[in-house]
Order: structure tokens, then sequence, then C-alpha cells
């Protein structure tokens, strides 16, 4: 993903579906390699459980917990926070084995963290993507016990894409409307989300009508049913009510001051970071607590989800600093 930011920043824009997808495959073996190599220890892994129970691997989630998290029962002095977190790749590619050592690492400091995968387009809608990301948190919900978590106490995060994601799950939490529109019920109430985490995010839709912004339009009619894809008689209608439809896909336009605190990482090499920015700017106008890492164009490191490269001091920056948001935001009162 790092060259493909590089390239977006100098001659990728409106960038088509297809190419995004085979841009993304190109990558990702790569990007396994390099992200998980000498993988961490003192962590323990339960690998592909499904927890929707149909056997498809985009219904498979991991769980990483420190060795010592049964220790961390209710019996025996309480359970630990609970770190959910969704994979990018423009809801079209990616999967969570990229992310295995970066989950890993926060759970070595004392986090049980859950790492999702789920349906992706286009031959699934947003409707799906967000199905499945409240199924992963219904199963939460109900068994993250058995793992040494407390289920009380729960940070949602993502990188790219699913940032997106994590951000509406937030926001359906307490938006009834955003809810009802994706036909969700919620599986987590909004009290039990003490967090949200958010790298090189596309949380700012409006980004998507910029003028030269790498994605093209029909990212958001990708992730729309079929059946409710815009249309209309004039080229101006149909971008109108695709702005309609992209209003409830964009967390900015939902969260709100019930938003709970949030860490957003991010850079100027990013092509989502006025996104990032914007959102930065939203939630300190509703009062939301806001931690930042926004790097600048001088760390070369810092290209597009760069967070998930361990060997970048850049990245250990950010691990430290999650660590700290969510012992933070997850603090027993």
């Amino acid at each position: 993903m790092f060259a493909v930011g590089r390239r977006a920043r100098g001659v990728l824009r409106r960038v088509p579906v297809w190419v995004w997808r085979l841009l993304m495959r190109a990558v990702s073996p790569g990007e396994l390699r390099r992200f998980n190599a000498e993988p961490i220890t003192g962590v323990r892994y339960w690998h592909d459980i499904d927890f929707v129970g149909d056997g498809i691997r985009s219904h498979r989630l991991d769980v990483m917990a420190p060795d010592a998290a049964a220790d961390h029962t209710p019996e025996h002095g309480g359970a630990l926070p609970v770190y959910v977190y969704f994979h990018g790749g423009g809801w079209t590619s990616g999967d969570k084995a990229s992310l295995t050592k970066y989950c890993a690492r926060q759970a070595a400091g004392g986090v049980v963290v859950v790492n999702v995968n789920y349906r992706m387009a286009p031959h699934f809608h947003l409707g799906h993507v967000l199905e499945d990301a409240n199924a992963a948190l219904r199963w939460v919900s109900a068994e993250i016990d058995g793992y040494g978590g407390d289920a009380q106490r729960i940070v949602l995060g993502g990188d790219s894409a699913g940032g997106q994601i994590s951000a509406l799950m937030t926001a359906a939490s307490f938006q009834p409307e955003l809810a009802e529109h994706h036909g969700l019920v919620p599986a987590v109430p909004a009290a039990q989300l003490k967090g949200l985490v958010q790298h090189c995010s596309i949380v700012d839709f409006s980004v998507f009508f910029d003028k030269g912004f790498v994605m093209s339009l029909n990212f958001i009619r990708m992730l729309l049913p079929q059946s409710t894809a815009p249309s209309g008689s004039t080229p101006a209608q149909r971008r109108h009510r695709l702005r309609e439809a992209a209003h409830f896909m964009s967390p900015i336009e939902w969260l709100d001051s019930r938003c709970p605190p949030v860490f957003i990482t991010t850079s100027e090499r990013d092509f989502f970071y006025a996104s990032n920015m914007n959102l930065i700017a939203r939630l300190r106008e509703h009062g939301v607590h806001v931690d930042t890492l926004v790097y600048g164009w001088g760390s070369a490191n810092t290209e597009h989800t760069w967070q998930q490269n361990f060997r970048y001091p850049e990245s250990q920056e950010v691990y430290r600093r999650l660590q700290a948001f969510i012992t933070a935001v997850t603090v027993k009162v």
C-alpha cells in the first residue's frame, strides 16, 4: 500500500475500482511477509474463529491475548480491555492476516485484541460489511470473557476502509437513524464503546467529490445495493443523489458529542490526510477528546497505512501512543 500512496500523491487520480483492486492484490503478499516478521512473544493466538457459523473465511476472526490473560477473569481480579480491529483495503481487498503483528503488539501490552475479517465489495455492499462487523461485535459481547476480555470496555479501530467501518459502527451505537438505514440493531451499546482508533481512515466522504481525489465516485456506487444505486435524468441529478447516498457512508456526518475519545494517526503523505484532518476539526467542535499523531511530508516512512510496518520508528511511536490511549480510555472508574 505504501507504493500506492506515493503514486497517488504523484500521478494517480480518480483510480477506477478495478485498478485499485489490482494494486491492493499486488502488494498484499509482500505486506504479509514484511509486517509479520519476527512474531511477538508472550501472546496467545486463536486463529480463524468462525463468528457467524457459515464456514467462510470472510466470517473469521483472530483473538490475541497476553499469556496471563486467563488470570484476568472476573474471578481473578478483573478482565482486560478489548480492542476490536477491522483491516483496510478499499472495501475490496485485504485480510486480517497482515495485521497479526500489529494486533499482537497491543495484546502484549495487556489488551485482548480481536482481528476481524468481513465480506467485501464488489460482490457485497456496505450493508453486508456492517452486518459482519455487527456480528463480530455480537460474538465479542458473548464470548470474549472466555479469553480474559471485558466486553464492558471495548475500543474499536481500523485502518483506511477499516477505519470507516469502525467509525460507522461507533456512530450507529448512538445514532438510531444511521443504524436503521443500514438495517442494524447494534450488538454493543454505546456505553460499552470506550474509544475509537483511526489510522489513515476514509471518514469524510465529501473528499470523493473533490477534484483530483485519488478514488473515483464508483467506489461509492460500488458500496450501494444495486437496487438503490442513484439514478437521474441529468449528471447533476445523479451526482446530487450520490451525495445523498454518501451521507450514510460518511462517519464525519454522524460522530457528535456522544462519540467516545478518538485516537487519529495520519500524515501529509497519506492520500486520506484531508479526510482525517476534517474529522479532527469536527470532533473538536463537538467537544470530543481527540488524541492525534500527525506527521509532516518530511517523514518519508509515513505513506498510507504505514502503521502496519513494525520496522518504522514512526510505527513504534503509534504503538506506544495507542497503548497509552487504550489504557486511559478503558480505566475503571
